[in-house]
């Protein structure tokens, strides 16, 4: 493995603007980033990634055979552990809606990357390989001298068909008085037309926003930019972590009332307890512990709750392993979960696609990182996208506030232009 000290330089989206401007004078494939807070950096490129569509099953598993070369390292190696090398990509949420209407981008894809550029917390770019090769010439310039300029882009947006929507609260509450169900999350979704590089636009956005989870895939087969505040797990060789989300306010709007609501700390404590079942069902047993209970915490343009939940699992236990007993992240589906998965296919009319799936990277020797893909916009490859938006719905929610809850998560990305 190779470590290399490039020194101060651009900000992450002012490197990425310029490793893709660098990809398309070559000819290779565009750039992937992890943007706001992964593996305790600012941002993690990798400037030219092949991501193309795979087995679900298959995502964030690393190729057989790809491992570290010679382990070596620089002297001015970076603190806080080595990254390298590893698997960058999406898997989507699974269910498919009855109405037979299917997604736009396959169900999962990615790839796999020997190098990337990495922003310490200090601002500090590095190059990290898991090869011995040097960093080219013309990557230590993207991430120390970038050059490139802002490109034009826009999204004309429709907005989601607030009946439909309003329909799919009323059968949630119909089923919570019914005891089907607890607690579900509702989806909607705006559409777009695009012009413009996806990649521009998610260079933008991050800028705008700076979400602590954000992440850009793109591939012959479309684009992924999230911007999502949430993390969905974590891992470090045998301890993993989720931070599930549940309750938001407005950002003008006085955070203490998140602590006050009745309605969003019994939706945090349900999804908090479905959490800790699904690590629950792999985990040493007694290993399971909320570490944070409903900590307030300011995302872009809102205020949300936030709970974290951590495990010890036993040795041997595969990413995969991971992903089978707790995917689809348990803040976006409902409690208890499978029944609420049953019915959500049945009150959502389009398929959620990306959208409460997620977006990370598993990598070589830092373990690995996947956050909730929220506030996520796809883009496919005729010019067209999609936003996702939804909410948790209880016993105590008004279908008019649960509405205004989606427009609300969707401003700081409705708001963006250039």
């Amino acid at each position: 493995m190779r470590i290399d000290r490039l020194g101060e330089g651009g900000t992450p989206a002012e490197v990425l603007r310029a490793l893709a401007d660098l990809a398309t004078a070559q000819g290779t494939p565009p750039p992937a980033a992890l943007i706001g807070d992964w593996f305790g950096r600012r941002a993690l490129l990798a400037p030219s990634l092949l991501a193309v569509p795979v087995d679900p099953r298959d995502a964030f598993a690393a190729p057989p055979g790809r491992a570290a070369a010679g382990d070596r390292v620089g002297d001015d190696s970076i603190d806080g552990g080595r990254i390298g090398g590893g698997w960058i990509g999406y898997r989507a949420y699974p269910d498919l809606p009855t109405s037979g209407l299917t997604p736009a981008l396959p169900e999962a894809a990615g790839g796999w990357t020997d190098s990337v550029l990495v922003q310490d917390a200090d601002g500090c770019w590095w190059y990290e390989s898991l090869t011995d090769r040097p960093c080219p010439e013309q990557w230590a310039g993207a991430a120390t001298r970038p050059r490139a300029h802002r490109r034009p882009w826009h999204i004309d947006w429709t907005a989601p068909d607030r009946d439909a929507h309003r329909h799919g609260v009323e059968q949630c509450l119909e089923a919570i008085r019914a005891g089907e169900v607890y607690q579900a999350c509702v989806c909607t979704q705006f559409r777009g037309r695009t012009h413009g590089d996806p990649v521009d636009f998610f260079a933008d956005a991050v800028e705008a926003t700076r979400p602590a989870r954000a992440a850009f895939v793109q591939g012959s087969w479309g684009a992924v930019a999230s911007l999502s505040p949430e993390l969905y797990l974590a891992r470090r060789q045998d301890r993993v972590s989720s931070s599930p989300i549940k309750g938001t306010l407005p950002v003008a709007a006085d955070p203490a009332l998140l602590r006050a609501s009745v309605k969003d700390i019994a939706e945090n404590v349900m999804i908090v307890d479905l959490v800790r079942n699904d690590l629950g069902r792999l985990a040493v047993p007694g290993s399971v512990t909320v570490t944070d209970l409903l900590g307030v915490y300011p995302a872009p343009g809102v205020w949300h709750l936030v709970s974290t939940v951590e495990a010890t699992v036993p040795g041997g236990t595969t990413t995969g392993d991971l992903l089978d007993a707790s995917f689809p992240p348990a803040s976006v589906t409902g409690c208890p979960k499978h029944r609420a998965r049953q019915l959500l296919s049945q009150w959502e009319p389009s398929p959620r696609g990306v959208y409460c799936g997620t977006v990370g990277f598993a990598a070589a020797h830092a373990g690995v990182e996947l956050n909730v893909a929220i506030r996520t916009v796809e883009f496919d490859s005729h010019g067209n996208a999609t936003l996702g938006v939804g909410g948790g719905i209880t016993i105590d929610s008004d279908p008019d506030a649960e509405w205004q809850e989606c427009l609300d998560k969707a401003s700081s990305i409705l708001a963006l232009h250039h």
